[in-house]
């Protein structure tokens, strides 16, 4: 049974709010729920004048959440819809849509907002921080901007779609995924090439001829050293669980001992 609604802009905004401060709210029982139900008390308080209630509906939002911070905010938004219209009745129905969707909108959050996007404007950002063009740290601080403006938004776009989010989106989310997956790693083969320098100051002598072992290697493959080293570097941290700050320790020992030897040249 539907009832008419209470929420509006203003609390969506506030509770998106929230979820920024609130998202270290973290832990290994239930995940995102203490961030989760610390970002929309406030809407859950106006829904709910019966404290008992109220209760229940924050119980619900204690139950086991987790999916990408970055794209919660849009599954937090529908849900909200969808209980704000069904009110107490739609506990198990919130719940069982915001565990229904937080899969697969975890794929697509993890692929654009932690690998996709950043990689891009970030490696645009450094590239023209290395040429001496200050207008990457412009364009890396629009784009922390923009995302900043869309996350708060969720809430608003969630909220207004509530359960159509499934029937409208559901059979392409998989199809979306992949898609950005495929598009995030040809951008990221593509930096390699690009945006790692890495050269050889092997030569040989036989008489007066001089053999490069750069030019021999370009001859074969360009940016061939480039991408063994990104695929040494991802096979110490993917398989042998390497942690990110040793591998930083690493290279910059390597790249210290290949300077000072001639082996290796920025």
């Amino acid at each position: 049974m539907s009832k008419e609604k209470v929420l509006t802009k203003k609390d969506l905004r506030k509770a998106a709010w929230r979820w920024l401060i609130g998202i270290s709210t973290f832990n290994y029982e239930t995940q995102l729920a203490p961030s989760t139900l610390f970002s929309v008390y406030p809407c859950l308080r106006k829904m709910y004048p019966d404290d008992e209630d109220l209760k229940k509906s924050c119980l619900n939002y204690m139950r086991y959440y987790n999916t990408m911070p970055w794209i919660s905010p849009f599954v937090i938004g529908a849900a909200l819809g969808i209980e704000d219209e069904g009110g107490i009745s739609s506990l198990d129905a919130v719940n069982d849509f915001k565990v229904g969707l937080m899969g697969p909108l975890a794929g697509i959050g993890d692929t654009i907002g932690w690998a996709m996007i950043p990689t891009i404007f970030g490696s645009i950002a450094a590239s023209m921080g290395m040429e001496g063009n200050p207008l990457g740290i412009f364009l890396w601080a629009a784009f922390t901007f923009v995302f900043l403006v869309v996350r708060i938004l969720q809430y608003e776009w969630g909220y207004g779609m509530g359960v159509n989010v499934i029937t409208k989106f559901g059979k392409q989310i998989t199809v979306f995924t992949e898609a950005c997956s495929v598009l995030g790693l040809t951008v990221v083969g593509s930096l390699v090439a690009t945006v790692v320098k890495l050269s050889t100051g092997l030569q040989f002598k036989n008489g007066d001829v001089v053999m490069k072992v750069q030019e021999l290697i370009d001859g074969v493959m360009p940016a061939l050293l480039p991408v063994a080293a990104v695929g040494i570097i991802y096979y110490f941290m993917k398989v042998k669980k390497v942690k990110m700050t040793w591998m930083i320790l690493f290279i910059i020992v390597a790249s210290m001992i290949g300077a000072a030897t001639g082996i290796f040249t920025a």
